[in-house]
């Protein structure tokens, strides 16, 4: 969908081509992912009724198979409506859409819990008292970012080189489609830079398909 959306748009620029995707992309958000509750409340049902059969005796081996697929069926949805929210909880919108949800509570309780540190190795000992873990870190970062004394250099006459204007040049260059993609790639993944909402992941699967494309800076 996307190649065939990205053809249809021309040669236009690569920033406005983007903007322009946003509108099927939504549609097919909404055709794909639109009632993924209702789905789900359905296939709930159905495995119910499965379930009322077996308990009463009123089953087969055609009611089992049908079980199976039903089951699978809604793991599928649970693993979607899964991702889909964890999707959500990255995007700004989230957080304007409702900042009060259990579910948003418990992801930032989970997130927490990931980042807690137990144990640190300081000078080849395991430490796991959490004051002690707090003052490591406190002079390990205290050391690392402290400010070095530099002696004072004062400026004379012919000790600042000037640009030549090659040198001018070559500064003012644009920069070329591989600079432009390690650029890209150096990027975390599931950060967007910007508010359209296409993160860096997006744009490395794609990339791909872009790169006969013109980029404009």
């Amino acid at each position: 969908m996307v190649k065939e959306e990205w053809r249809s748009l021309g040669d236009g620029q690569f920033t406005d081509k983007l903007k322009a995707l946003t509108t099927p992309l939504s549609r097919w958000h909404r055709k794909n992912f639109g009632d993924m509750d209702t789905r789900i409340t359905q296939c709930e049902e159905e495995i119910q009724k499965v379930d009322d059969m077996v308990s009463t005796g009123v089953a087969d081996g055609t009611v089992e198979a049908r079980r199976k697929v039903l089951v699978s069926y809604c793991k599928k949805w649970y693993i979607r409506k899964e991702l889909h929210w964890k999707q959500m909880s990255r995007s700004r919108h989230a957080k304007e859409m409702d900042q009060n949800t259990r579910y948003f509570h418990n992801l930032a309780s989970a997130r927490r819990r990931s980042n807690r540190i137990d144990a640190l190795m300081v000078n080849g000992r395991l430490v796991r008292n959490q004051a002690r873990i707090k003052i490591a870190i406190r002079d390990f970062y205290k050391e690392l970012y402290h400010q070095e004394a530099s002696p004072n250099i004062g400026f004379r006459d012919g000790l600042v080189k000037q640009v030549n204007e090659e040198e001018a040049a070559v500064l003012e260059l644009m920069p070329t489609a591989d600079e432009i993609k390690d650029a890209v790639w150096d990027c975390e993944s599931t950060k967007a830079p910007g508010s359209d909402g296409y993160n860096m992941n997006f744009i490395k699967k794609c990339w791909g398909n872009w790169e006969g494309s013109s980029l404009e800076r």
